[in-house]
């Protein structure tokens, strides 16, 4: 089937774009936009051409199945510039998405004629790239640089009816006039000049306010490459000719493709959409949650319930007695109130989302709902208790999930007598916030609530991971590694502010000593009392009634505010005294060590969970840290800085490090080492 129809409509010809699913730019639709074009420039009797989609989007850009392909005539580009040569006026008809390519295409037109559904956006920066069809000297040549600048830099979208007042559409239309505004708009061109953006100047008075925008981007983004290349393109349109302007950022597009920050957002991208995939037949039989209940109206139950009230999914929220669940409703409907009070939301919708969220005691009051989550207290009793109460109070259909972050699913499941109907579903705080979800599959949950919950978390908006159950799951447990680390460098002589330092300089946002505090150092001391383990720096603060910013102070000494650090002799000297009542000799560390050990045992636990079979593929592990811990996504997550790094230079480092610290638990696994050797990579 032809991927462009021709309809000649009053003299012009419009080209349907019809390659389903999002008319993805592939060598196929090129080549008839191409041959299309071409035929349209031959007859005599075409006054013009629009641009049109017989699908919902106009065009969602490139084809991802052609990344890292040899190119195939006609690019992109060379269809681009076969539209600049065009002798006859061009419209783009947009009624839906038009990214990346897809833009660049209406970009290229003489005049874009939008619905209000539209959707015109060039998101490449979040894959590492710039856009590399000319956009970077077609948009600062149509809008303000400054502002091409910022719409470029954020890849964020925007809306039809936004995007003519902004100028980078020139009418908004009816969706069911959409064609006939745009044949109409190419008739105009027989009355005025066209409107070529590739022979346009920039406007030279707007220098200052691009270059003030510029140093306050790359101030913010310092280690995301392809935000240097785009202000060097958009800086070119004041400087250079557009055919100058096009092959620098040709150059810019082909050195960020081999860049490593840039490959590790790619990888980030694509790996976001790859993981918690399970087989169309067994999502085929996911049922659609209607109607939720929540144990637990604490901090992660409130914010989970809040999550699922927004998606306008009924909410039973249970306490231990009415006024406990009345304070849960009251804390949430504060929480609603500052989103309206921001500006996120309006009051109508606070009230909307405020009465989907049913408070109660009783727990027959769950008898209709299909879903429950467990977000009780972190004790394996406790949580024991409440699922054997569920069964009897709920239907047979519903499936009933622990929110435990490191507990045994299998234990909890044990308690019900129904372990297929138990999952665990591992929201991060603020649970209607943070987008991961660690779905936790027990030896006994049955396929289809795993495929139901998928389905759920997806549709509250959330990134869903399907692991193993163990100790800690997959994020928490690589999490334990690190922490070990933090503690044993705190004992051997860094400070709280290297370590930080170390890591923010890895390009974290938040050091982990300075992420203790924000939790509060008292949730990781009640875990580890739970479970045998202990850490003599991170307990001893606890100890010494040093909780974080809860208490004002932890590892830093927290102000009037509570929220700004800074150093603290007693900390420093309570550190001091734990090393000495060990005998340890405490001495200057280098970064470099600080970084490694807190990042290489995280890769060879990941490597570790991966030959368990807990995660199914390092992309899993590498979303659960972007999304949950704040890996720095420009590095891809753990696993794929590993690969980047060189996993033969993991092992070795590894070696060394477990030589000179006698931490046997660096020691590089069994998985880790036969990779290194072979040449292969996690994949």
């Amino acid at each position: 089937m032809a991927v462009v129809a021709v309809e000649h409509r009053h003299g012009v010809a419009v080209l349907w774009m019809q390659r389903a699913p999002v008319n993805a730019l592939g060598a196929d639709l090129r080549a008839e936009l191409s041959l299309a074009l071409s035929r349209a420039n031959d007859d005599p009797t075409v006054l013009g051409v629009v641009f049109a989609s017989a699908l919902s989007a106009f065009s969602a850009g490139a084809d991802i199945k052609e990344f890292g392909k040899p190119p195939t005539s006609p690019t992109l580009r060379d269809l681009i510039e076969q539209m600049d040569a065009s002798a006859k006026p061009l419209v783009a008809a947009v009624g839906g998405i038009a990214l990346g390519g897809g833009f660049e295409i209406a970009l290229a037109c003489d005049a874009r004629v939008v619905t209000p559904a539209a959707n015109l956006g060039l998101p490449e920066v979040k894959i590492g790239l710039l856009p590399g069809a000319g956009g970077t000297q077609r948009l600062p040549r149509l809008i303000e640089p400054a502002k091409a600048l910022a719409f470029i830099a954020t890849g964020s979208p925007v809306a039809g009816e936004v995007a003519v007042p902004d100028g980078l559409a020139d009418r908004l239309a009816d969706p069911d006039c959409l064609i006939d505004a745009a044949v109409n708009e190419v008739k105009q061109f027989a009355s005025h000049p066209r409107r070529k953006l590739a022979m346009a100047k920039t406007n030279a008075d707007s220098r200052s306010a691009f270059e003030q925008a510029a140093t306050t981007l790359l101030k913010r983004q310092p280690d995301e490459p392809q935000i240097e290349a785009i202000v060097d393109c958009v800086r070119a349109t004041y400087d250079q000719t557009f055919e100058d302007g096009m092959k620098l950022e040709r150059e810019h597009f082909t050195r960020l493709m081999a860049d490593n920050r840039s490959k590790s957002l790619r990888y980030a991208f694509f790996a976001e959409r790859s993981v918690g995939q399970l087989p169309a037949t067994t999502m085929a039989q996911a049922e659609t949650v209607k109607s939720v209940g929540i144990i637990g109206g604490g901090t992660m139950g409130s914010g989970i319930a809040m999550a699922f009230a927004s998606a306008g999914i009924p909410v039973v929220l249970i306490e231990t007695d009415p006024d406990a669940a009345q304070r849960a409703v009251d804390r949430i409907a504060a929480n609603y109130t500052h989103s309206v009070n921001r500006g996120s939301i309006s009051e109508e919708m606070r009230a909307r989302n405020v009465g989907m969220i049913a408070p109660a005691v009783d727990y027959r009051e769950l008898g209709n709902v299909d879903l429950v989550i467990e977000a009780a207290f972190e004790e394996m009793e406790i949580k024991r208790e409440i699922f054997g109460k569920l069964v009897a109070s709920t239907k047979p259909t519903a499936i009933l999930a622990t929110n435990t972050s490191y507990l045994s699913v299998d234990d909890i499941a044990a308690a019900s007598g129904a372990s297929g109907r138990v999952i665990g579903m591992h929201f991060f705080s603020p649970a209607n916030i943070m987008k991961l979800v660690e779905v936790v599959r027990g030896a006994e949950t049955s396929a289809d609530a795993v495929a139901t919950v998928l389905k759920a978390a997806r549709g509250l908006g959330k990134v869903p991971v399907v692991v193993g159950n163990c100790h800690g799951f997959v994020g928490n447990r690589i999490l334990a590694r690190r922490s070990e680390q933090v503690d044993r460098l705190l004992l051997e002589g860094a400070t709280p502010e290297q370590v930080d330092l170390a890591l923010t300089k890895f390009g974290s946002k938040l050091g982990p000593c300075a992420m203790g505090d924000l939790a509060g150092l008292d949730i990781s001391w009640r875990m580890r009392r739970a479970t045998g383990r202990s850490a003599p720096v991170a307990d001893a603060l606890v100890e010494a009634g040093r909780l974080g910013q809860k208490s004002r102070k932890g590892y830093y000494l927290y102000g009037e505010d509570g929220r700004t650090p800074s150093v603290d002799p007693e900390a420093l000297a309570l550190i001091e005294s734990v090393s000495r009542s060990r005998g340890i000799e405490r001495r200057v560390i280098p970064q470099e060590e600080i970084i490694d050990r807190m990042i290489l045992p995280m890769i060879n636990e990941g490597a570790r969970i991966l030959e368990e079979g807990i995660a199914d593929s390092a992309k899993d592990i590498d979303v659960i840290w972007l999304h949950g811990y704040g890996f720095p996504r420009w590095r891809g997550g753990p696993m794929f800085y590993g690969q980047t790094r060189g996993l033969f230079d993991v092992v070795a480092r590894l070696k060394a490090l477990a030589e000179a610290t006698g931490d046997v638990s660096m020691r590089p696994t069994s998985l880790l080492e036969s990779l290194a050797a072979s040449g292969e990579a996690f994949s």
